[in-house]
């Protein structure tokens, strides 16, 4: 557990990048905006990412509670704080941690009216659900819970950690619509996760004894690749890096946009983005638990044998609860996204140099809405964010956003976009409202990057 935990520190620590990004999303016409929806608009002849500079951030969310409700400086004990967690939270309650890293990038116009952009970027997305029944039976034991059925269902978590080269391809159709796709290629390095688990634990009061403890038709099923090989845990995170590029499991998916002008100042753009999945084939350890327990004590037999009771109790619990593992391939869905916007443009109409050595005209003001959602193992999640943008020149913009998601009905970001003859700088940053104290998070985002923009 040492080496797994030390595993998933250091993947976070050498790769950030956060999952939804409402900032980021149709915004200045930067080149990141194409992973959000390949159909967006771009207007110059070809860009080049910095390596591992073009885009970075960091997004963790928590839902249900806050670090401060458990390690907040106060009169209470830790104990009292994590049982009042215990009594708000929920088995749809999440932790989820999404990270990415551009290491290379760019895009190039193939002619005026279609445009291919090609890269390769990391990735670590994890989501795990609070399994309320199973920390509170940890937490405060089974005594003073007769009678209560414990469910192991709520067991449910899932993390990815790959690499993606993909390749896109926009495409103006028309003066009011562009259209675009990308195709990618997965290369799973690690992958853990567990779903349809179910079974019960019930405690009743005993016959022969005080209590009768149940395991009722479990079902556990616990996956994984790339975390063993030859029967040893790999601890060394260099290796995981190596495997995000080709050298891991193997998948593909694919991203669909568009983006259509309803008039000169309305504007409507969506994408669906990680249709795919990965085929697990390597370094796969697999294992199921199944069957029904049922224990009310040892009776000991004082007398001169010599039984090991304890021995025949983990027999009998064996013979009755089989675990089994094996190495059989598994596939692993990617967690497509939804996004949609609408958004009207106002203000001073300015005109901007483009490509084909003609001038676009644009508004200087903006607002609009923007729908988000992603698919996770339990449920979709969904954001809904409203947005104001503004254009102080040709090379300075600027975005506000509010969103309502799980996390906050008070979701603050802010981004600013400048360019400095080809040299663009962006950053983005969420949640402002809460960066006084971010221990009373439920979520954190930071993003930022460096291009090389060629009108």
């Amino acid at each position: 557990m040492s080496k797994l935990v030390l595993i998933f520190v250091l993947l976070i620590t050498l790769n950030s990048f956060s999952q939804n990004k409402p900032v980021l999303y149709n915004f200045a016409e930067l080149p990141q905006t194409l992973l959000l929806n390949p159909g967006l608009e771009v207007n110059y002849k070809y860009h080049v990412g910095l390596p591992l500079l073009s885009g970075v951030s960091s997004e963790i969310g928590l839902t249900g509670f806050t670090v401060a409700d458990i390690f907040a400086v106060d009169s209470k004990t830790i104990r009292d704080k994590i049982s009042s967690v215990l009594n708000t939270i929920n088995s749809s309650d999440y932790l989820k941690i999404n990270s990415q890293i551009e290491v290379f990038s760019a895009g190039f116009r193939f002619d005026q009216k279609t445009y291919i952009s090609f890269g390769f970027y990391q990735e670590l997305d994890a989501v795990g659900y609070l399994p309320k029944d199973l920390l509170t039976l940890v937490n405060e034991g089974n005594s003073a819970y007769l009678n209560r059925t414990f469910s192991i269902s709520q067991l449910l978590y899932k993390l990815d950690f790959l690499g993606v080269i993909h390749a896109g391809i926009t495409r103006r159709v028309s003066d009011q619509l562009t259209l675009g796709g990308r195709f990618k290629i997965y290369s799973s390095a690690l992958n853990l996760e567990t779903t349809n688990n179910y079974g019960t634990f019930t405690t009743n009061s005993g016959n022969n004894n005080v209590y009768i403890q149940r395991l009722d038709n479990i079902n556990l099923n616990l996956r994984s690749s790339g975390l063993v090989k030859n029967n040893e845990y790999i601890d060394d995170a260099n290796t995981y890096l190596k495997n995000t590029f080709l050298g891991g499991n193997l998948g593909v998916g694919l991203d669909f946009g568009l983006t259509y002008h309803i008039s000169p100042q309305l504007q409507f753009s969506g994408s669906m983005i990680d249709v795919g999945f990965v085929n697990h084939k390597k370094n796969i350890k697999n294992k199921k638990t199944a069957g029904s327990f049922t224990f009310e004590g040892i009776e000991f037999e004082f007398d001169a044998s010599n039984r090991n009771y304890w021995e025949e109790l983990e027999t009998a619990f064996k013979e009755q609860i089989l675990s089994t593992e094996n190495n059989e391939s598994y596939i692993s869905w990617r967690p497509a996204k939804l996004n949609a916007a609408i958004k009207y443009s106002f203000g001073e109409k300015r005109s901007q140099y483009c490509y084909d050595n003609t001038f676009k005209e644009f508004y200087t003001d903006a607002f609009g809405a923007q729908l988000y959602s992603v698919f996770r193992p339990l449920r979709q999640q969904f954001a809904l964010t409203g947005f104001y943008e503004k254009s102080f020149s040709n090379k300075v913009h600027a975005k506000v956003t509010y969103t309502v998601d799980n996390y906050s009905y008070y979701n603050l970001g802010i981004g600013v976009s400048t360019q400095v003859g080809k040299i663009n700088f962006y950053g983005i940053l969420d949640n402002i409202a809460e960066l006084s104290d971010i221990s009373n998070s439920n979520n954190i985002s930071l993003q930022f990057g460096f291009n090389l923009l060629f009108n």
